[in-house]
């Protein structure tokens, strides 16, 4: 009985054991479930499905606006492009930074495999030395270095910080405080070495640390996607999508691109767009706080100046990601908003056209200025209008510019020829070393004993030990008795500069290989020896010089520089035009000339003087700019690859420069009508009034300025006459007049008065154009040199241009403009943007008609102005800024003469004679008014320059 009792009382136990037992795991599978479920939403959680949803929401970015000339054509638009993106799914730990950038490598690799570029729009780049550079200067760089290292205001930064160069950027932010990009010294043992690079390529650390930058930039925005790369292939495309299970957190997406039309003649007006910086970001969420540090923006040119217009209004929507952070899911989208469309007063055919003139009239000062001789010697006292170009320096200039690749020489796909020019240089630099050992040794001459070639590479050595940071540039005194006699008085060795250096602490000892920080200043000389060698062995600056004296001393041949153009497919041709070349049929003076001539190689390429200029068109009764042309100009469809901004940071012929808005230089004799308006208005000369010129001015004694005709005179002038002949003695003698204020010369007084009238016509202030503009500066000193726009002077060619634009219209000072109107995306207006006008100059009617009769027997003078079918007023000017170099061309005009219409400001850079600035100014007349066939005109040849060359400016 007591048994039967314990049995039930047990199965009873048990029975009820058991259903708890069910109702746990019930319970555990329930709890598992819920949490399997989870989903969070901005923060609050609730249950849903099976698998892991997180609810964010997502901006969409917006089309930008386009951009149009003022006919309607379209020059900047998106087009619908792949991307390749990537986003931080990597889970936290200390296996983080090696997974993704395996994953970054490896995906790199494919991208460049395919033909495509990786985005690299960071602020370092690599420079020809394979050398990390800054893209930046002044606070923007400050302000990156606060963003590099964490600090929020540049004013946090320390010392050690603020003065970071590239390189110290560089290992900082591949090191193990940040992106640890490379490896520990025993691999996977963290407790050894870190060795930052250490199994990378100096390019893929690069590119692999502005990958993670921006990806850091992101981080505070969970499902941000960075991009890696823009408008792939469909080959890379189906690549990446092939490999995605093992590219975690890669992606392709839909994305569009920016594309400039015809990008070389416009990229200096338009600019270009990149990502977004700190700064740049500060400011525009001032006005605008959906900025996101993921945003582009416009960079330069119309498309930052025009930002808040060319920025649409972003759309958003919310996705669901996984664990994985992989989208599955997507709902309530708001379409973005098109940015509006934005219209220049430039007429974009105008602007090809005169661009390619420019560059045909630059080519024929070239040609007609390039001789079969390996030096040009000037004679004492010589005229830079004299100034020739040795065939050698035309040679030199391919390799010194990087048209030729030099390092592709002693390469495994290197020609024949190259080789050849390879090893004839191991042999050049194995002498050139020995004999600089030499010299820093045992025969330490004076830098004034040297030979030519050595004081060069000596010269070098200096810069380069300064650029490096091994003489302390900010510890160098000057005025140092040692250091002037070294740089000026040139009586000393290097040796003896160096170890003066040492003495005085010019040295920064840190850079060096020093057993002790105490060595002896032999210990620190040895040093910066053996410092200089081994980084000359690699330094790409100083083997071209080695290269420039093989080509002087025939080791290295024209023929071969002109074969290798071939073999590194610069130059195309015939196995025929190659054969004439090769067995002498043609010579290689002669081969050069001919692809010059048919602009195969341009004057940007060689960067020899000239190979730059500008021109600016203005409506001379509206101040619209109509064509506003730097040569040369750049291709802003590949601004966000920095190997592409490095080859255009090192290019000399500096194509990032806009040469119509940011070179300044004096005016020369264009700025005469300024000075004949004051005197005139003034008083001091009446327009009938005859001033003999006698050649000399010798009114103030010695030194007397001369007049350009001299040893001739031009005798007796008027105004029109002076203007005519643009006669230096007679504006040296309005210049003296307008000084003479109380009876006594007095300079200042001068340049009051003529800086007076120089401001009525604007030349005071930038000219009104919307882009980056070099401010102005009216001469503060010597009124007579001033008078004929010498002096202290300076104006940009489009402060020219309002300035001639105003004389032409007889007295109205626009704010000169490229903007038109702005327009939504369905064409209809939002804003006219008319030109405003700054003043209005208001003279005697007999100054006005003196200024223009002047102007147009100027115009009349020339030959090739004759029959030209419009009546064209203007004036010349020549414009010395080094005499060992040509001057400056410029020309100012305006047609037709009776009812004008437009105004035309040209300048060439060190362009010799301003005739050559007035020839391809009767060539825009010309293409402007349909008086040639522009096929005729615009031929892709160099234009001929041996018509009417006049010795006057």
């Amino acid at each position: 009985m007591l048994k039967d009792i314990k049995d039930a009382f047990i199965n009873f136990i048990t029975s009820r054991l058991f259903f708890l037992m069910v109702i746990m795991i019930g319970l555990g599978v329930v709890l598992i479930y819920r949490l399997f479920t989870l989903q969070i939403i901005d923060g609050e959680s609730y249950l849903n499905e099976f698998t892991l949803k997180i609810r964010k929401e997502r901006s969409i970015a917006s089309s930008r606006g386009n951009i149009y000339d003022r006919n309607g054509n379209l020059l900047a638009y998106n087009e619908l492009a792949y991307s390749v993106t990537i986003e931080d799914v990597y889970e936290s730990g200390s296996g983080k930074n090696a997974a993704i950038n395996k994953t970054l490598y490896t995906l790199i690799h494919m991208i460049e495999e395919k033909g495509d570029e990786v985005v690299s729009d960071f602020n370092i780049y690599l420079d020809e030395n394979n050398n990390y550079q800054f893209t930046l200067s002044g606070t923007s760089l400050q302000r990156f270095l606060a963003d590099v290292y964490g600090k929020q205001y540049v004013e946090d930064l320390t010392y050690a910080q603020s003065s970071s160069s590239p390189q110290e950027v560089m290992d900082y932010l591949a090191g193990t405080k940040k992106f640890a990009v490379g490896e520990y010294a025993i691999p996977g043992n963290r407790k050894t070495a870190f060795l930052v690079g250490e199994g990378y390529t100096r390019r893929e650390v690069l590119q692999i640390v502005c990958i993670r930058y921006a990806m850091n930039l992101n981080s505070f925005q969970k499902y941000i996607p960075t991009t890696v790369a823009t408008n792939v292939s469909e080959e890379t495309v189906a690549i990446v999508m092939e490999n995605a299970a093992n590219l975690d957190g890669v992606s392709i997406a839909e994305d569009t691109v920016r594309r400039y039309v015809d990008g070389a003649y416009f990229s200096h007006i338009i600019g270009y767009t990149g990502k977004i910086s700190s700064s740049e970001l500060e400011s525009l969420s001032q006005n605008n706080d959906t900025y996101t540090m993921n945003d582009i923006v416009g960079k330069s040119g119309i498309e930052n100046y025009m930002e808040s217009y060319l920025q649409g209004t972003k759309g958003s929507e919310i996705v669901y990601v996984n664990n994985m952070g992989k989208v599955i899911e997507t709902s309530d989208r708001v379409e973005p908003v098109a940015g509006n469309d934005v219209y220049l007063t430039i007429d974009r055919d105008l602007q090809k056209a005169v661009y390619n003139l420019l560059e045909q009239k630059i080519a024929g000062i070239l040609v007609s200025k390039i001789q079969n001789i390996k030096e040009y010697i000037p004679e004492e006292n010589a005229s830079a209008s004299n100034i020739v170009i040795p065939i050698d320096d035309v040679y030199f200039a391919l390799i010194d510019n990087s048209v030729i690749d030099i390092s592709h020489f002693g390469g495994d796909q290197a020609s024949d020829t190259e080789k050849a020019a390879y090893d004839s240089f191991i042999i050049k630099e194995n002498q050139a070393m020995t004999q600089l050992r030499t010299q820093l040794y045992d025969n330490a001459l004076p830098y004034n004993q040297l030979a030519k070639e050595y004081q060069e590479y000596t010269s070098y050595l200096n810069t380069f030990l300064t650029g490096r940071g091994v003489i302390m540039s900010s510890a160098v005194d000057t005025e140092d008795e040692i250091y002037q006699a070294y740089r000026t008085d040139e009586v000393l060795s290097f040796r003896e500069y160096l170890y003066h250096a040492i003495a005085m602490n010019w040295i920064d000892i840190s850079k060096l290989e020093l057993t002790s920080e105490y060595s002896d200043s032999d210990a620190v000389y040895d040093a910066i020896v053996t410092y200089m060698f081994e980084e000359l062995m690699t330094d790409t600056a100083f083997h071209k010089l080695l290269y420039k004296y093989m080509i002087h001393e025939n080791s290295l041949t024209g023929k071969q520089i002109c074969m290798i153009l071939y073999d590194q497919g610069i130059l195309s041709g015939t196995m025929a035009e190659k054969a004439t070349l090769q067995n002498g049929t043609i010579s290689p003076y002669n081969f050069i000339i001919s692809k010059i001539n048919s602009l195969e190689i341009t004057p940007a390429q060689l960067a020899l003087d000239p190979c730059s200029g500008s021109v600016v068109i203005t409506s001379v009764n509206t101040g619209e700019v109509l064509a506003l042309v730097s040569y040369p100009g750049y291709d802003n469809n590949r601004m966000s690859n920095a190997e592409y901004y490095a080859r255009l940071n090192a290019d000399k012929s500096r194509p990032l420069w806009d040469y119509a808005t940011q070179q300044t230089s004096a005016p020369g004799s264009t700025f005469k009508m300024v000075t004949a308006t004051a005197a005139l208005e003034e008083g001091v000369v009446t327009a009938g009034e005859q001033i003999k010129c006698e050649g000399v001015w010798e009114t103030l004694g010695s030194p007397a300025p001369r007049c350009w005709i001299y040893p001739s005179a031009h005798g007796n002038l008027n105004v029109v006459g002076g203007i005519e002949n643009s006669c230096n003695y007679y504006f040296y003698e309005l210049g003296y007049r307008l000084s003479m204020g109380s009876g006594i010369y007095n300079s200042d007084s001068g340049l009051e008065r003529i800086n007076k009238y120089a401001t009525m016509f604007g030349l005071n202030d930038k000219s009104g154009v919307e882009i980056t503009e070099e401010e102005p500066k009216l001469s503060d000193t010597d009124s007579i040199r001033s008078a004929i726009g010498q002096g202290t002077n300076n104006y940009t060619t489009a402060g020219l241009a309002r300035y001639v634009t105003t004389v032409a219209n007889s007295g109205t000072c626009y704010n000169l403009s490229i903007l038109d109107k702005v327009t939504d995306s369905g064409g209809n207006l939002i804003e006219d943007m008319t030109p405003t006008v700054r003043n209005t100059v208001s003279l005697q009617p007999d100054t006005w008609t003196a200024i223009h009769a002047g102007m147009r027997r100027v115009v009349m003078s020339k030959s090739y102005f004759e029959n030209l079918g419009v009546d064209v007023a203007g004036k010349t000017g020549t414009a010395q800024e080094n005499r060992n170099r040509p001057n400056h061309a410029l020309f100012v005009s305006y047609a037709p003469y009776n009812s004008p219409q437009i105004a035309v400001a040209t300048r060439i850079a060190f362009g010799y004679a301003s005739d050559f600035a007035a020839q391809l100014t009767a060539d825009v007349y010309k293409y402007y008014f349909d008086l040639e066939d522009a096929e005729t005109l615009i031929d892709g040849t160099a234009t001929d320059t041996n018509t009417n060359i006049s010795g006057g400016d």
